[in-house]
């Protein structure tokens, strides 16, 4: 007997020490992996574990080398900064972590070799149309991962804020239709991670920068979606947010330093005075509000004038866009973050990838604030940026109450779109801004112009045939709306035929409404026009000042011309050529682009309520 109990204390002892865990363990190492050949360089590695900085990073492989250890105030961080020369070469090589010359842990890291032309990769321009998803809103195309274990955020499609289940598959299941449609690129709201108690469905509030949320796929899975779009001639564009992340990230519970979050990592809400960037009698108090505020106090404010963590947010998008193949970026609440920070963050994306294109949200009407942002822009405080495109929200707010309010020659109806494009002048690119009729943030462009179909049908031409790139926020195509409210939720509803039982399936038209099937087939007509439509991407602006009720822009360049006008009337009006000669030279005939009927230029009738797009012929 005496033998067993002394068996049993040695297995016990034994399960003790086996369960007992290391001194020193890396819970995190970021980026997990690099590329040999990359333009820069420099790599910063952020390890996280116990008392890591007691350790000493060593490694030995051709071409790479250890040029800066870097502690911080607490000891459970490393930032280990190489230098991976021309001369490396993709392999695996280990980063030893050693004390007292004794190796207490390893990390099996991997140079990959970049994509041919990785750095040549041609980013969105004028020539796409984008297609904004809400993923979780959209295709639930893999129902397994609809609730994930340890992530609370579980599946309700019953509340409107709750998450429902589309995900990174449902994307990819819908490529084809999206091709068929005429989209040339998408922007799928955040994927990353958001392991939030509640309310994560929306994506922007990471709680890991490198890892795709579970309930949307993997970080293959959004790899394997942007490769098969690109087999299909669609671009993929990331949303990324470097303004915050969520209260629940990992570092959270154990920053690195105090100054890693603004505000000492405590909520001070922002101001959101965004005007404060150009305003050359703000206070360095309000301006101070506005960039280190929070937006809420679940999602801190990363501070980036710490360089440490500004190397950490330029190498994250650098990862993410030779790791999934992108084409674009789309950066989330663009103003708010320390402005010098994110001009030097556009110019190291830039330089690394020089024909890449990347879009900043600054929501202000004011096209002068704006226009600051982007690149080329001479400022009077000097400030300059490498951002080549800007949402266009000016002219968005300008079409939306154009379209909506009755007609004055002086200030209401078209003529707010019309003196809305003159400030174009502001602009160091117009062409490069992105249009859109709505998106994942305001009222759906239906309700915005009061479920009005025929100001729906001039709407969407306009951003077609407009200047720019233009931008369709998914469910726009089938009427999508949110009469008597704003909520969120409500405006990121499913998109019909995204979910097994669907009684209404957008896709397939089933259980569609007449209008709703003439939508989809008005934006299919014009987004398939536009793609062929060289003239649509780079030809020339001109306008035509309203009158009574009739607004008339014309694309074009040595070879075409298209031109389109608007009658807001509840009555047919004639339109004489005369006004329109400096453009319209000796063509005589247009062909409609949306019926295809040809009209006389010379007796131009344009029907009630409606649109034109003629494409001129002699």
């Amino acid at each position: 007997m005496r033998i067993f109990f002394t068996l049993v204390l040695l297995f016990s002892l034994l399960i003790g020490f086996a369960a007992k865990p290391a001194k020193y363990e890396i819970r995190h190492l970021e980026p997990p992996f690099w590329w040999a050949g990359m333009n820069n360089q420099n790599l910063q590695i952020l390890v996280y574990g116990v008392n890591i900085a007691e350790l000493t990073p060593q490694l030995s492989y051709p071409g790479v080398k250890i040029k800066e250890i870097v502690k911080v105030e607490n000891p459970n961080y490393l930032f280990v900064y190489l230098e991976i020369g021309r001369d490396a070469k993709p392999g695996k090589f280990l980063i030893d972590f050693v004390k007292n010359g004794k190796t207490q842990v390893s990390y099996d890291f991997q140079l990959f070799d970049r994509e041919p032309g990785s750095s040549q990769r041609q980013g969105f321009n004028s020539s796409d149309v984008m297609y904004l998803i809400t993923p979780d809103r959209f295709v639930n195309g893999n129902t397994e991962n609809d609730n994930i274990p340890g992530m609370p955020d579980t599946l309700n499609r019953q509340n409107p804020g709750g998450r429902h289940g589309g995900d990174i598959q449902g994307v990819v299941n819908s490529l084809d239709y999206l091709k068929d449609m005429g989209f040339t690129a998408i922007w799928v709201n955040p994927v990353i991670e958001n392991n939030m108690p509640e309310y994560s469905y929306h994506g922007y509030a990471a709680t890991d920068f490198y890892k795709v949320d579970a309930r949307f796929g993997t970080n293959e899975e959004y790899r394997k979606l942007s490769l098969e779009a690109k087999d299909k001639g669609i671009k993929m564009i990331m949303d990324m947010i470097f303004n915050h992340c969520g209260s629940e990230h990992w570092w959270m519970k154990d920053l690195p330093s105090t100054d890693w979050i603004n505000n000492g990592g405590k909520f001070i809400g922002t101001n959101h005075k965004r005007s404060l960037s150009q305003d050359i009698y703000g206070s360095n108090y309000d301006k101070k509000m506005f960039s280190d505020g929070w937006f809420v106090e679940t999602m801190p404010d990363l501070n980036q004038r710490n360089p440490l963590m500004a190397d950490y947010l330029i190498q994250n998008s650098v990862w993410w866009i030779e790791y999934a193949a992108l084409d674009g970026i789309r950066m989330d609440t663009y103003c708010y973050p320390d402005k010098d920070f994110m001009a030097d963050w556009t110019c190291a994306v830039m330089n690394e990838y020089p024909n890449f294109n990347i879009v900043g949200e600054e929501w202000s009407e004011n096209p002068a604030i704006v226009a600051f942002w982007q690149q080329g822009k001479e400022n009077p405080n000097g400030y300059k940026s490498c951002l080549p495109s800007v949402m266009d929200f000016p002219l968005q707010g300008a079409l939306a109450r154009g379209l909506a309010a009755q007609e004055n020659m002086y200030s209401k109806g078209f003529i707010e779109i019309y003196q809305m494009l003159a400030n174009d002048f502001q602009y160091a690119n117009p062409n490069n801004l992105v249009t859109f009729p709505d998106n994942h943030d305001m009222s759906r462009f239906f309700t915005q112009v009061n479920e009005d179909f025929a100001l729906y049908k001039m709407g969407i031409a306009f951003i077609l045939t407009m200047r720019g790139i233009p931008q369709i926020y998914y469910g726009t195509e089938v009427l999508m709306a949110n009469p008597g409210t704003d909520s969120h939720g409500i405006i990121r509803s499913d998109f019909p035929g995204g979910w097994k039982g669907d009684k209404i399936n957008a896709f397939t038209g089933t259980g569609l409404s007449a209008q709703q099937k003439e939508a989809k087939e008005f934006m299919k007509t014009l987004l398939n026009f536009r793609k062929q439509s060289t003239v649509l991407h780079d030809g020339k602006l001109l306008h035509f000042a309203p009158e009574d009720g009739v607004y008339a822009y014309f694309r074009y360049d040595e070879k075409t011309v298209v031109m389109v006008v608007m009658n807001k009337n509840d009555v047919e009006k004639p339109v004489g050529r005369s006004k329109f000669d400096e453009v319209i030279l000796d063509f005589k005939t247009g062909k409609d682009a949306i019926t295809k009927k040809s009209f006389d230029l010379n007796n131009l009738i344009i029907p009630a309520k409606s649109v034109l797009v003629l494409e001129l012929g002699k």
